[in-house]
């Protein structure tokens, strides 16, 4: 065989065998990059097993300090030094650890904005507190990107704002410094994927400075759990979905043709060059999504609304891996509990209600504050009996300079619909001031489409307000549904159906026995109840270990 031969065989068969071979390649590239990481970060690792299972005086007779100095150093140099025979297993604890809670390992929470105190980072320090208390010699360690965050600051901020206590014995901080390339405002075009791959080199970040036993996203970064399989096969992975980054129903909304063509804050821009580019773009990133999302080992969304899409998205190529572990529906925790405390719900309460519909939410686009604002207007012109002297509050925070020209928008907007003496605006109102409208107003209102949830719309069931919500997401499947085959409130799409389902509420003759179904409906989102879900997920994940 001549030399012209072998080269063009050799030529035909390259497409064969670079796909065949580049997978190969590209796992080896992993595997000796996460070996590098594992070595780079043992000592850390061993000496955090050995401070949660052991009197942590080691860290202030030899240090002068606390942990978070030594946790918080720029440099990893004295974590590398450390002895490793040193920090073994053998005499790190004085007491016998329970036979079914003898599970040792770290747990690695991605949440790199985890002093935002919001609804997801409610879930995150309960999600902690469950794992801490099933497994009390585990630690738990929080990749964070606040790098001024003290311990103490925050397990007091935690108690305060959320009335959740942590042991902070086995919780440790991580602080990230490449957290502003997953910032929307780092990537002002091709937002969604520059985000994505921010969250990879900041989960390259965590991973420099310690490589967990078990890798838990709690904030929706799936390229991050992509990576963490890329370099450690062998690290189980999960996911909490809060929202899927992109879903069908976006993809539909582009279509100004389509059932959801105008719904969302990108509804009908799928059209013209630049919205088949748009389109385009979002049909590879929506690939990319899903392979790198169904790498997870176990995957927890939190509503039934959210699981639908994940499992669009990420649930073919999951079973391809014949994953054996069905997407899970783990419902945040909400504060239903004080809120029964706070609030009361009886008869004698009825007579301090007032006509008050109650919208809880920040002033964000996609909160449809002006939908609920013409529903408010058209009720108005009805001019209906049980609705007169009725009010309208907006209760949310305002996060910068677009939010409070949204504000000032949404009162002009009042006084365009001739209803601003019958529309009141409290911007970030403390937790008292929520407390003291929960218990006037009457009735509670959410206008956003496709809300993948809704803790707010719990918020109002537990306090006993008669929900008026959008038609969709997690408020339609989850939370304002019939109980004992009557119903907890009205779903409503257009600004005449949510004028009408004001109406039907304000109307209601017997308010208490709606009232007294929606705080039942409640329960089914209490803190207990995310716990148990939480813990038998992660019942599958060290076991995994």
């Amino acid at each position: 065989m001549g030399l012209p031969t072998i080269t063009t065989s050799l030529l035909a068969a390259a497409p064969l065998l670079l796909y065949f071979l580049l997978p190969v390649l590209l796992r080896s590239i992993g595997a000796v990059a996460g070996i590098y990481l594992r070595k780079k970060t043992e000592g850390r690792h061993l000496l955090l097993l050995r401070l949660a299972g052991s009197n942590k005086k080691i860290v202030t007779d030899e240090d002068g300090g606390n942990t978070d100095d030594i946790l918080n150093r720029d440099s990893l140099g004295s974590w590398e030094a450390v002895d490793a025979s040193s920090l073994s297993e053998s005499g790190s604890r004085d007491k016998a650890v329970p036979s079914n809670k003898n599970w040792t390992g770290i747990v690695g929470f991605f949440h790199p904005f985890c002093n935002a105190g919001g609804g997801g980072e409610r879930v995150l320090w309960a999600a902690i507190r469950a794992t801490q208390r099933q497994w009390p010699y585990a630690v738990c360690v929080v990749y964070t990107g606040d790098r001024d965050l003290k311990k103490q600051e925050m397990l007091h901020r935690v108690k305060t704002r959320f009335n959740i206590d942590l042991d902070p014995d086995t919780l440790f901080f991580i602080h990230l410094s490449t957290r502003h390339l997953v910032l929307p405002s780092t990537w002002p075009h091709f937002t969604l994927l520059g985000q994505s791959l921010g969250s990879m080199v900041l989960a390259w970040d965590a991973f420099g400075q310690l490589v967990p036993d078990i890798f838990i996203d709690t904030m929706g970064y799936a390229f991050a759990l992509g990576l963490s399989k890329f370099l450690f096969p062998s690290v189980p992975t999960a996911a909490y979905v809060h929202y899927p980054t992109i879903s069908t129903d976006m993809l539909d909304s582009l279509d100004p043709t389509s059932a959801v063509g105008s719904q969302g804050v990108n509804a009908g821009q799928g059209v013209g060059v630049r919205g088949v580019v748009k389109r385009a773009y979002w049909k590879l990133f929506a690939a990319l999504y899903s392979r790198v999302g169904s790498t997870a080992d176990v995957v927890m969304t939190n509503s039934t609304w959210t699981q639908g899409h994940i499992q669009k998205l990420w649930g073919p190529r999951r079973a391809a891996r014949s994953c054996a572990h069905p997407t899970a529906v783990v419902y945040p925790p909400c504060p239903v509990e004080e809120l029964e405390g706070a609030v009361e719900v009886s008869a004698a309460s009825e007579a301090r209600r007032e006509k008050v519909i109650l919208y809880i939410a920040q002033f964000r686009p996609e909160k449809n504050h002006k939908l609920i604002l013409s529903a408010f207007a058209e009720l108005r012109k009805r001019d209906v009996p049980a609705c007169r002297d009725a009010r309208l509050v907006l209760v949310g925070s305002v996060r910068d300079d677009s939010d409070s020209k949204r504000v000032y928008e949404l009162r002009l907007l009042t006084n365009e619909l001739g209803i601003r003496n019958h529309v009141d605006f409290h911007l970030d109102a403390s937790w008292p001031d929520v407390l003291d409208w929960l218990r006037r107003a009457s009735v509670g209102a959410n206008g956003m489409w496709n809300e993948h949830f809704g803790i707010g719309v719990v918020e109002y069931q537990a306090a006993g307000l008669i929900s008026v919500v959008h038609d969709s997401g997690g408020p339609k499947l989850d939370i304002v549904v019939d109980v004992d085959g009557e119903p907890t409130g009205y779903h409503a799409t257009t600004a005449t159906e949510f004028a009408d389902g004001f109406e039907k509420a304000l109307s209601i003759k017997d308010s208490l026995a709606i009232r007294q179904r929606a705080r039942r409906s409640a329960q089914r989102f209490t803190e207990e109840e995310f716990a148990r879900r939480w813990l038998a997920q992660m019942e599958v994940l060290t076991g995994m270990v």
